[in-house]
C-alpha cells in the first residue's frame, strides 16, 4: 500500500471546514466511493449498543463530472466532488476525516488466476502464517506490462502435499504448500490519477479496492458466498462483475457500460436532449414488461415533452440486454454458466430500473434480486439506495482491515462472527 506526503492547500482546507461535535476519541471508519457520476462518502462506527452491528453516522454525496467510465479525466473536478461529499458527511457526523478506504473502477481493471508453490523447511514441517504469506507472495511473481500493477490478491484454496481444497493451512504439517489465487490488476496511470485527485482533496487512501468487491460485504450473507453468487454492480459508466463461491473470490471483471449508456441511447432514439432523456429514464424506463400506457411525458424548463412509451421500453431493454450478453460471456469463460445457486444480486444506481431483476433472471437463467444492506444501524435511510452500497462496503472494510489500537481491539473482536470471518478470508492481501 502506498501513502503520500501531502502539501495541504489552505483554500481546500477552508472548503472542508466543519464543526466537530462528535467524540473524536471513538474510532471512525470511512469509505469513499468515487463513481462516474457521483462521489459518496460514508462515516461509521461500531454501534455502542450492539457491537455486532455497524452504525452509520455520516453520509455525503456530490455530483462528479470529472470521470468517464470509472476513470479520472479531470482531476480537479474529481477532487472538488470528493471535498463536497466529505464535507457533507463530516457535518452530519460531527467529525473530521483525513483517511479512508477508496474504490477503484474502470475497464482497465482485470482479474487473472495464478499459482504459487513453496517448500516448508522448518524441522517440524508445521505451516505458519509466514509460510502462508510466502506462498501467496510467490503467486504474485507474474509477468506484467510496465504500466500495470497488482492491486489485490485473493487466495482461493491451498494444496498441501497433494491434499486439495484447504481453506487455511496454518497449523497443518507438510513439505510442499501450493495456493491458487485470483489476482486483480489495474493500469498504473489510472491509479496515479485517482491518487492525485485524492491528494488534492487531502484524503490519504488507507487502501484501494474494486467497487464490486466492496459491495459484496454490504449485501451478501455467508450462505450466498459459500453456495456461489454473482454480484452485478451496475453504475453510471461501468458494471462490476464479482463471482464468489466457496467463500472465496473466483472472478472479477469490469464492463465499460452502465446507466449513462441507457440515457445516451434514449437521447438518440427519442431525438431529445440528454437532460430530458435522463428524466425519461428515471421516471418512465422499465425493463421486460409492456408499457401500461401509450404515451409518457416529462416536464423540463417549463415545457412538457411527450414520447412513445413503447420506444422507451425498447431502447432501454436493448442496452440492458447487450450488457447481460457481456455478463453471460464472462460466466461461460469461467465455466459458471447456470452453476451459481446463490443467483444474481444487483446493486448500483441502475439496479433500481423497474423490472430489472426479472429480466436478468430470464436472460442469465438464475434467480435475481436487488441487494439489501445487512447488519446496519444509525442513518439507515441514507443507505437504502443500491447506489450507496459500495460506499457502505468500503467503510466496513476500513473498519475491519485497519490496524486496531488497544482501546478498540476488544470491541472489534466482539463483532458478529459471521461478518468478521467472511472478511478475514476474502480480504487477506492488499497490495495498495
Amino acid at each position: 500500500m502506498s501513502f503520500f506526503t501531502y502539501n495541504y492547500l489552505p483554500s481546500i482546507e477552508n472548503k472542508r471546514y466543519t464543526s466537530c461535535m462528535h467524540d473524536q476519541s471513538i474510532p471512525h471508519y470511512v469509505g469513499i466511493d468515487i463513481g462516474t457520476s457521483t462521489v459518496r462518502c460514508i462515516i461509521g462506527v461500531l454501534d455502542p449498543h450492539d457491537t455486532s452491528r455497524f452504525s452509520i453516522i455520516g453520509y455525503g454525496a456530490a455530483p462528479n463530472v470529472g470521470m468517464r467510465r470509472g476513470v479520472v479525466v479531470y482531476a480537479d473536478d474529481v477532487s472538488e466532488a470528493i471535498i463536497q461529499a466529505i464535507t457533507e458527511a463530516e457535518r452530519l457526523a460531527g467529525v473530521r476525516i483525513h483517511q479512508a478506504t477508496v474504490n477503484i473502477n474502470g475497464s482497465h481493471i482485470s482479474g487473472m488466476n495464478s499459482k504459487g508453490v513453496i517448500a516448508i523447511s522448518t524441522a517440524n514441517r508445521e505451516i505458519t502464517t509466514e509460510d502462508r504469506l510466502r506462498v501467496e507472495e510467490a503467486a504474485t511473481i507474474i509477468q506484467l506490462p510496465s504500466n500495470r500493477e497488482i492491486v489485490q490478491v485473493f487466495a482461493k484454496n491451498y494444496r498441501l502435499d497433494g491434499q486439495d481444497n484447504i481453506k487455511d493451512p496454518v497449523g497443518m504439517r507438510g513439505v510442499r504448500l501450493e495456493v491458487e489465487t485470483h489476482i486483480v490488476t489495474a493500469a498504473s496511470p489510472s491509479l496515479r490519477n485517482l491518487d492525485a485527485a485524492l491528494q488534492k482533496a487531502e484524503v490519504i487512501p488507507n487502501r484501494h479496492t474494486l467497487s464490486g468487491l466492496a459491495a459484496v460485504e454490504t449485501v451478501l450473507n455467508r450462505q450466498q458466498k459459500e453456495s456461489g453468487t454473482i454480484l452485478l454492480d451496475i453504475g453510471a459508466g461501468t458494471t462490476n462483475i464479482v463471482v464468489i463461491e466457496d467463500g472465496e473470490i473466483q472472478h472479477v471483471a469490469v464492463i465499460p457500460m452502465g446507466g449513462v449508456h441507457i440515457t445516451n441511447d434514449l437521447a438518440i432514439g427519442l431525438k431529445t436532449d440528454l437532460d430530458i432523456a435522463e428524466l425519461v429514464k428515471i421516471n418512465h424506463a422499465h425493463i421486460g414488461a409492456e408499457p401500461k400506457k401509450d404515451k409518457i411525458s416529462v416536464d423540463y424548463n417549463k415545457k412538457t415533452y411527450h414520447f412513445d412509451a413503447a420506444d422507451v421500453v425498447m431502447i432501454s431493454e436493448a442496452r440492458v440486454e447487450e450488457l447481460l450478453d457481456y455478463v453471460a460471456k464472462e460466466l461461460h469463460r469461467i465455466q459458471r454458466w447456470r452453476k451459481l445457486p446463490g443467483g444474481v444480486v444487483l446493486v448500483g444506481g441502475s439496479a433500481k430500473l423497474p423490472g430489472l431483476p426479472d429480466f436478468v433472471s430470464d436472460k442469465l437463467e438464475l434467480a435475481a434480486r436487488v441487494g439489501e444492506p445487512q447488519m446496519m444501524t444509525g442513518l439507515i435511510e441514507k443507505v437504502t439506495d443500491p447506489a450507496a452500497f459500495t460506499a457502505v462496503g468500503l467503510a466496513l472494510l476500513d473498519m475491519l482491515l485497519l490496524p486496531i489500537d488497544e482501546n478498540s481491539r476488544h470491541s472489534v473482536k466482539n463483532m458478529n462472527t459471521k461478518i468478521f470471518t467472511s472478511l478475514s478470508g476474502l480480504w487477506r492481501s492488499f497490495k495498495r
